[in-house]
């Protein structure tokens, strides 16, 4: 079966362009950004003509900061480019012009030509993506661009994105993901894990961007500050230059701008009060394009981001269930769920990628847990059940898991990868849109 990541398509032409992605590789070893230069400049280098670019980084969050930027931007009835990743049931999710996910036809055609012009560089698959975004980017008009950074930051394709082309970048959330890449020796830079990972996640800074972060523990804190030092971007941290909390179930915002009374996020979680202040707080500290406080409540109200405690509709997956998804799959989204279920029982369905931490989830939700049942990951090596302790029961796939489940009134979750929860979505008819 063909990897999910590299999609599938009812169109010919697409599938036929997604076919030669899926024979894309990254050579063993190779670092850096000479491929995508390389890439872009045969390309016409078409990210130097780019809307103001917001670039966001870090480990978990950072889909729903591009969720909430997106919105209030749109809100302010800007015209938005974004490229977010991975998708979760069609490819086209990647690339959405103006406001509309791209077209069968435009993408046929945009990878066709982005494949061919770089076909002896042997670029990656993502490498090959984000040329194709940025191209698409600068041929279709519009006021502002969502860019959300693949992996890591330093390296990651999206970071050949210029100052001149930047309003803002931020940093989301940080913990351990991807260790084998962000942890990879490497001589100059930190050998302690989670400053390793604050040094790279901070490398999408550039000389005379606002650099907006979240709070974040010590050691990444200080690798983040040093490499906005380095490249000479202005740093606004949470807690000193913005903060956002909730108050009497609203968000309390403020930074040097003034305060803000605003209406609750609209995204489930208790988590989504940082990451809508990480969004505003990027907002306020550019110049690019303005965007008012009605702006900034009406996004608030209407983000939507899928698989991230997403509540399935009644269909042929979830029948009458209630039922969340989510694709949280390492330990700083194990706690973030921990604590959206605490005091709450939960049935958890878990399909988890062999390269992941099995424990990531299901430690921190602890006692919530009323039921575990294992499922694979359709296209990938997946953890058994016997990873997951004695307590776990094994299904063939998600039909299968929810038919196991004792109909007892508790919510199912269903949780572990990304690419589980697209599955969740086509088989329950729920394409993002």
């Amino acid at each position: 079966m063909k990897p999910l990541d590299f999609g599938r398509s009812d169109d010919p032409r697409v599938q036929s362009q997604l076919d030669r992605l899926s024979r894309l590789s990254v050579p063993q070893g190779r670092l850096g950004l000479d491929t995508i230069r390389a890439l872009m400049e045969r390309l016409g280098n078409p990210h130097r003509a780019l809307p103001p670019v917001f670039h966001v980084a870090g480990t978990n969050g950072k889909g729903s900061v591009c969720a909430f930027l997106r919105a209030m931007l749109e809100a302010e009835e800007y015209r938005v480019h974004v490229t977010t990743s991975p998708h979760l049931v069609r490819y086209n999710e990647r690339i959405r012009l103006a406001g509309k996910l791209i077209d069968d036809a435009m993408l046929a055609d945009l990878l066709e030509e982005v494949l061919d012009a770089g076909e002896d560089l042997h670029p990656s698959f993502f490498e090959v993506t984000i040329a194709a975004a940025f191209t698409a980017f600068a041929r279709v008009p519009a006021d502002a661009c969502v860019v959300e950074v693949g992996m890591g930051g330093r390296f990651d394709a999206t970071n050949l994105l210029e100052p001149g082309a930047l309003a803002a970048c931020g940093i989301a959330a940080l913990g351990l993901d991807h260790e084998k890449f962000l942890l990879a020796p490497e001589d100059g830079t930190p050998a302690e894990p989670m400053a390793r990972i604050g040094f790279e996640k901070a490398g999408i800074a550039k000389p005379g961007v606002p650099l907006v972060t979240l709070r974040h523990d010590p050691l990444p804190a200080g690798a983040v500050m040093a490499q906005a030092e380095r490249f000479g971007a202005p740093l606004l941290v949470q807690g000193d230059a913005w903060e956002a909390r909730e108050a009497d179930g609203r968000l309390a915002y403020r930074d040097d701008h003034g305060a803000l009374d605003l209406p609750f996020p609209a995204l489930p979680g208790a988590h989504q009060v940082a990451n809508a202040g990480l969004a505003i707080a990027m907002l306020r500290a550019q110049q690019g394009v303005a965007v008012s406080r009605e702006a900034i409540e009406r996004g608030l109200r209407t983000a939507t981001w899928p698989a991230r405690l997403q509540r399935l509709r009644p269909g042929p997956l979830t029948g009458g269930r209630e039922t969340l998804l989510d694709g949280g799959h390492n330990p700083s989204a194990g706690e973030v769920l921990g604590a959206h279920f605490r005091g709450r029982r939960v049935h958890l369905v878990l399909g988890m990628l062999a390269n992941k931490n099995p424990l990531a989830l299901i430690r921190p939700l602890g006692e919530t847990i009323a039921s575990l049942t294992i499922v694979p990951v359709p296209g990938h090596e997946t953890h058994p059940p016997e990873a997951f302790g004695p307590r776990a029961a094994a299904a063939p796939d998600l039909p299968g898991a929810m038919a196991m489940i004792r109909d007892d009134g508790l919510p199912v979750l269903i949780a572990g990868s990304l690419y589980l929860a697209g599955e969740a979505l086509r088989l329950n008819g729920e394409l993002p849109d």
